[in-house]
């Protein structure tokens, strides 16, 4: 089963304050634990909302709104993307991240073709996504 975790911001990860070396160097063994379990296949922090832009489809042309985004709660600092075998084994290897106090993610499972209904998942979608997957993985090795 694949997880994404989703790290969310705060006023710090918004205001564009850098972790400490502390805080790399026990980010970094924690994801070396990760990636050595087979776990981790892919993890990022992503800048401050102030460098972003939405996109708002409100049925007439889209709606470009550029950041920042004032509510810090409801934004994204990073994410990891793991495998693992459980939605509990998801929750014990993310327990042990290095965050701070107050700090919060979120676990949410990633929809694989098998989750889609039979009817709506046609043998036309499934081979435009097969190929889909393999392309963009050739893209990237």
């Amino acid at each position: 089963m694949r997880f994404m975790v989703i790290v969310k911001a705060n006023k710090d990860s918004e205001a564009g304050v850098m972790p400490t070396t502390e805080q790399l160097a026990a980010m970094g063994q924690f994801n070396e634990e990760m990636v050595k379990a087979g776990v981790m296949q892919a993890g990022e922090g992503l800048k401050p909302s102030s460098t972003g832009a939405r996109i708002r489809f409100t049925g007439k042309a889209p709606q470009v709104i550029d950041g920042p985004f004032t509510e810090t709660k409801e934004l994204v600092a990073g994410f990891w993307l793991i495998t693992v075998k459980s939605r509990d084994e998801a929750i014990q290897w993310m327990r042990r991240a290095p965050f701070a106090a107050g700090d919060e993610i979120e676990i949410r499972q990633i929809f694989e073709m098998e989750g889609f209904r039979r009817g709506r998942w046609t043998p036309e979608l499934r081979e435009q996504e097969n190929h889909l997957r393999a392309e963009s993985q050739k893209r990237n090795n």
